[in-house]
């Protein structure tokens, strides 16, 4: 082998290593992504159960419902259609009717959203971006005037 022909294979060898390694690494971060759904969107997606997403929307007013334990019921919204959520273990201090949430999970065989992590907004001027440009989009919230 020439020394051509030997700087040619390593470097050949380099980028198909880069390639294998790149190929594996968004590979696995698709694997891992949670795509976020307004209750509304659910119905033109394809969610399949046991697919991970973020749902995202209000809390429905009047839907909250405790369960045995930590286990609490509630229902997201986006005024035009509603999930079912079921999530065990301690809420934001700041959960509460009619404000922003993100719940991450999946849908169980019964179409219940399960929730194994729930956020909640910070303050009363925030409200998630991608719940904002949800209501937003579908023109029912608008941003308050306030400082």
């Amino acid at each position: 082998m020439t020394r051509k022909q030997k700087r040619l294979s390593v470097i050949a060898g380099g980028l198909t290593f880069l390639g294998a390694a790149t190929g594996l690494t968004f590979y696995a971060l698709g694997q891992k992504a949670s795509y976020f759904y307004m209750p509304a969107d659910l119905t033109t997606a394809s969610v399949q159960p046991g697919q991970r997403i973020r749902l995202g929307g209000l809390v429905e007013k009047g839907t909250i419902q405790r369960g045995q334990g930590a286990t609490v019921g509630f229902s997201v919204t986006d005024t035009h259609k509603s999930v079912k959520v079921t999530y065990t273990g301690i809420l934001p201090d700041l959960f509460r009717e009619e404000q922003g949430v993100i719940t991450e999970g999946s849908f169980g065989p019964d179409g219940v959203f399960v929730a194994d992590s729930v956020l909640a907004k910070h303050d009363e001027r925030y409200m998630p971006k991608e719940v904002a440009d949800g209501l937003k989009a579908k023109g029912v919230w608008q941003e308050s005037k306030s400082e």
